[in-house]
């Protein structure tokens, strides 16, 4: 799955689904770009959503780290997207960076019964939580690295049917690509560490991740 974080991305991501058989899109608008959200972004979110191949709205939701935009605006585009993703039948990507609070606050005010996907999943400490609502967790580039030790018991304590990979290109490179630019194709290294990390093969991880994405997104592989 490729995925936008606005219109001219979303529209990327449609026409590499477009190229690709094994490729789907997600379409949304990232937080950082919340202060312009409107009317005009929720047209165009509907208008993309009726191409087969978008599985999911995202990456949308809270980001107090850069806080590149105002933080009320930030919960009202991600409130809005989140009723897209109900009125549409699509998954929702969720991006939360130190806004775990808030985050799963609006989550829970607004996203029940919705498939929840937690992209770059780097908040260990509420994975109690995380697995009680039955979002999908999803782990990237920096569960390899070694300092990142809390994350590694958190990846082990979700369940199998719960877990999904990704690389979150082109950033989080995994090691041993770290301090690069990340790639699609180093999911693998990352898919091999959580392997180990649940002491099973990466080729049974591989069949688990994809069975669990194919199930999120309601995607015919």
């Amino acid at each position: 799955m490729t995925i936008g974080t606005g219109r001219a991305s979303s529209e990327e991501a449609l026409r590499l689904a477009d190229r690709h058989e094994g490729v789907f899109a997600a379409i949304g608008v990232h937080p950082h770009d919340a202060d312009s959200f409107g009317p005009s972004d929720e047209r165009w979110i509907r208008e993309l959503a009726a191409h087969p191949k978008v599985v999911a709205v995202g990456e949308c939701g809270l980001d107090y780290f850069r806080d590149r935009a105002a933080r009320d605006a930030q919960r009202r585009a991600f409130v809005a997207q989140i009723g897209l993703a109900r009125e549409l039948g699509l998954a929702l990507v969720v991006h939360t960076r130190a806004a775990e609070d808030d985050t799963l606050a609006v989550l829970a005010a607004e996203a029940g019964g919705l498939v929840v996907v937690l992209h770059c999943f780097s908040m260990p400490e509420r994975v109690h939580e995380v697995v009680e609502r039955g979002y999908m967790t999803s782990f990237a580039g920096q569960l390899t690295f070694s300092k990142a030790t809390d994350l590694q018991a958190a990846a082990r304590r979700v369940p199998a049917d719960r877990l999904l990979v990704e690389t979150d290109s082109p950033y989080l490179a995994p090691v041993p690509r770290r301090g690069r630019p990340n790639r699609p194709e180093y999911v693998a290294h990352t898919l091999r560490f959580l392997a180990g990390l649940r002491g099973v093969t990466a080729t049974a991880m591989d069949a688990l991740t994809t069975a669990n994405a194919a199930r999120a997104f309601g995607w015919q592989g």
